[in-house]
């Protein structure tokens, strides 16, 4: 770890150390660039150790132990209940007890100087550093600063809210307790991956959405997660609205209530309703922008001023969840590998290749991103949905299929449920998204990817043979269902 004395120079600095941080320096390291990586928590950031790893370690057990149960065989099995403890043990080694040694050993081997404390800019190219222990340095960048900062959990604005101590999804993925009842305002992804873990694990969750589920898909995967939900025991609760919220002392019960006069008391509030940008320490109105902002940003990650253009002297880039392009983590590592080869490009002179799907720009953000939820049945989807499509201009075909059909998910599971849907461009003849629901679909979602980024006419993905019997055989049955009319290749 550095203790950098002031006026420490480095050719790029890089302000948060969570994954997608990492990758930029590593990137703009192996081109040939010195990088101080700053971080004021722990090194691997909110997905190693309050997202994505702790979250799917808290669902997996639930996932497996229901998975054996509708195999005939196995079912008869399955005899006992979940270990909470145990899941919360493993949760713990998931995260490596919250312990970055590991993470902080890898950047000191990739050759990256890692400065621990909280950054704040205070002119171009250059930021203080506050230590743990109160002291500052100053960083200056010869050539970038790159601010990875991610994400916070919304808080909204509910009488009460602050005061009654919720929930955020950091709460929910480090609790050492499973609370007796659990509420949790928000259907997205966090709402519903985090209703299917407790209520696996005992809690009577209730499930709080103004609208459907998972609303940014396909209108049948939030159905079809909410059914799942109210067989696990949820009660899910749409159309609804929190208008207040209370606290009986410190950690005491938590009285909600609901815009249609009624009160809902639990043990514990998630709220689970949004996000915000980490930008408001940052200093940014000493460089002209608006703190608390999502820093928006060209393809090549510069960020734009208000007038979209670069900063003067093009040296500010911002990737991951901060500029608000695609608030994923494997997208954000993907935005990172993008800068830091075109910091390092542009610093040395190097040629670059920043037209669409270029080396050096995040094409994909825009119309093929991948995402799973982790819920049982598993939602996998990539590019666009049909409304997203026909709200594009596209000329659509939407191809359905009951994956259930298929003689993979037959072997899977006994009644296996499940949905795929497949929007194609009738003009081009290309995938333009895929979506699927059902168990084990999140290692289908690659093979989609591949289909929708690389435009693969429906006339090649014919030859692309799925093998029997895997779930994977659901491409040919849409294929089929679109129909092969050769006057249409």
């Amino acid at each position: 770890m550095a203790t950098p004395d002031s006026g420490s120079t480095f050719d790029v600095i890089v302000i948060g150390a969570g994954a997608v941080g990492e990758n930029v320096a590593d990137r703009a390291k192996q081109g040939g660039l010195s990088v101080a990586l700053v971080e004021a928590e722990l090194v691997g950031g909110e997905c190693s150790y309050w997202a994505c790893m702790p979250s799917k370690a808290l669902l997996r057990s639930g996932a497996v132990v229901r998975a054996a149960q509708k195999v005939g065989g196995a079912r008869e099995a399955v005899t006992g209940s979940i270990d909470v403890q145990a899941v919360l043990k493993r949760r713990n080694s998931t995260v490596n007890n919250f312990d970055d040694s590991s993470q902080a050993d890898w950047v000191k081997g990739a050759g990256l100087e890692l400065v621990r404390g909280h950054a704040r800019f205070t002119g171009v190219k250059t930021i203080e550093v506050t230590a743990p222990d109160g002291t500052i340095s100053t960083l200056t960048a010869r050539h970038a600063v790159v601010v990875s900062t991610g994400s916070a959990a919304l808080l909204p604005d509910i009488p009460g809210l602050r005061d009654a101590s919720p929930w955020s999804s950091r709460e929910a993925t480090s609790s050492k307790v499973v609370p007796a009842r659990l509420a949790i305002m928000g259907g997205g992804v966090v709402g519903a991956e985090m209703a299917t873990a407790y209520a696996s694990l005992g809690s009577q969750v209730t499930l709080l959405s103004r609208s459907g589920l998972l609303g940014n898909q396909e209108p049948f995967a939030g159905e079809m997660v909410r059914d799942a939900l109210i067989e696990l025991g949820a009660d899910v609760k749409i159309g609804v609205n929190v208008t207040a919220v209370s606290r009986n002392g410190a950690g005491g019960e938590v009285t909600l209530t609901l815009d249609d006069g009624s009160q809902l008391v639990v043990d514990e509030l998630l709220v689970a309703v949004g996000r915000t940008p980490n930008t408001g320490d940052l200093g940014l109105s000493s460089i002209g922008l608006e703190p608390n902002s999502w820093l928006n940003t060209d393809d090549t990650l510069l960020v734009q001023d208000a007038d979209q253009k670069p900063l003067e002297g093009e040296w500010l880039y911002a990737t991951g969840d901060v500029n608000h392009r695609a608030l994923l983590t494997h997208q954000g590592k993907y935005q990172a590998r993008a800068a830091g080869d075109v910091i390092a490009a542009r610093a040395l002179g190097k040629p670059m290749s920043t037209g669409p799907w270029g080396a050096h720009v995040a094409t994909a953000d825009h119309e093929a991103v991948p995402q799973v939820t982790f819920t049982d049945p598993e939602v996998a989807s990539v590019g666009l949905t049909a409304a997203a499509a026909e709200k594009a201009g596209y000329r659509t075909k939407v191809v359905d299929y009951n994956i259930g059909w298929v003689a993979g998910a037959s072997v899977t599971a006994d009644g296996y449920t499940g949905q795929a849907r497949m929007v194609v461009d009738e003009d081009r003849q290309v995938v333009l998204g895929v979506t699927f629901v059902g168990q084990e679909v999140a290692e289908l979602l690659h093979s989609a990817t591949v289909a929708v980024v690389g435009e693969v006419p429906l006339s090649r993905l014919w030859h692309a043979v799925p093998s029997y019997p895997t779930i994977s055989e659901v491409w040919l049955r849409l294929l089929e269902t679109y129909g092969r009319d050769a006057s249409s290749f």
